[in-house]
């Protein structure tokens, strides 16, 4: 897909029911707190993409109810800024994929409607990210990020 259609960042792609993998990327150069916030910010947005990901309740020996999580996992893996902007890339490029994606300008402002004008000023080609979700089949994912290893 190119970045003059509608990128897949906004608008979910044909997947299957129960998508097999989900990797987010974040911007290994990032402190521990922006890298954690990144995460979860892509994971936030993946949840209510793909409701479907979160599992039944949790039942404890007591009794107790514990929210659902998302039975296949999620690998959080580390990469340097061209890496993340080449696997966002490489993802839009299969329509098995869907593609979170977080701008850099996230996190330089607290204000979603500053966040939105910030993107909007940058083209497409030159939008840098903290952090990248993939959400689709094992396979294609597999060869967007098999060269990544695990945030450290």
């Amino acid at each position: 897909m190119n970045d003059t259609a509608t990128p897949s960042s906004l608008t979910s792609p044909s997947l299957p029911a129960l998508p097999e993998r989900c990797v987010i990327v974040v911007d290994n150069a990032l402190p521990a707190g922006l890298a954690a916030n990144a995460a979860a910010v892509v994971a936030l947005t993946v949840g209510q993409r793909h409701p479907g990901l979160v599992g039944a309740p949790l039942v404890d020996a007591s009794g107790g109810v514990h929210p659902g999580l998302i039975p296949i996992g999620i690998a959080v893996l580390g990469a340097s800024q061209d890496e993340l902007a080449a696997v966002r890339q490489k993802a839009m490029a299969t329509t098995e994929c869907d593609v979170v994606d977080f701008p850099v300008q996230g996190q330089q402002t607290t204000n979603y409607a500053a966040f939105g004008e910030a993107v909007a000023a940058v083209p497409a080609t030159d939008l840098r990210y903290v952090a990248v979700a993939l959400i689709g089949e094992r396979k294609p994912l597999g060869k967007v990020v098999s060269k990544l290893g695990l945030l450290g």
